[in-house]
């Protein structure tokens, strides 16, 4: 028992750390280099011809958000957005490709193939109103097109965490 409230402890202090982190950024005037000193090194970053840099903080799997921060030509940020919002899952519809659906909602939390089926399925964790643990989960057919998406407890919550342990 006492593993689990440490774990919760830990997590709740990752979640919060997440938000503290955005909180001390603002819009037009930080810096990437402010950026990347509270959100530590992109896992992606991407030029556009423009100049405008494109930095990709996925906390996928143990996390439940995904960061997309823009810098512009001026070298100040000019957007932070967490990607796993009703919003972007709305946005999701049969026929998109899997690259729109990662530009949409960035790196899964995880990808299961089902080869008889010819099919796949990307998962994304999120917290439903900042509590409840939830998947939203995305199959994709041979062609690489969404067929269906669907909302679901995070299996992972209900059995204790990663390693289904209580």
């Amino acid at each position: 028992m006492r593993h689990l409230t440490a774990a919760l402890f830990l997590a709740a202090g990752l979640l919060v750390g997440a938000c503290d982190r955005a909180s001390k950024l603002e819009e037009g005037v930080s810096t990437e280099a402010q950026v990347r000193q509270e959100f530590g090194e992109p896992t992606t970053v991407t030029i556009a011809p423009d100049g405008t840099r494109t930095l990709e903080y996925p906390r996928q799997p143990e996390g439940w958000t995904n960061y997309r921060i823009q810098i512009g030509a001026d070298g100040k940020m000019s957007s932070l957005r967490q990607l796993l919002n009703p919003d972007n899952f709305a946005r999701v519809k049969p026929g998109l490709t899997r690259e729109q659906v990662r530009e949409l909602l960035g790196h899964p939390a995880k990808t299961t193939p089902f080869a008889l089926k010819q099919e796949e399925v990307w998962d994304w964790r999120f917290k439903e109103h900042g509590q409840t643990a939830r998947l939203f989960s995305v199959t994709f057919d041979a062609a690489g097109r969404v067929l269906t998406t669907g909302v679901g407890d995070d299996p992972r919550e209900s059995q204790g965490g990663p390693s289904g342990s209580r």
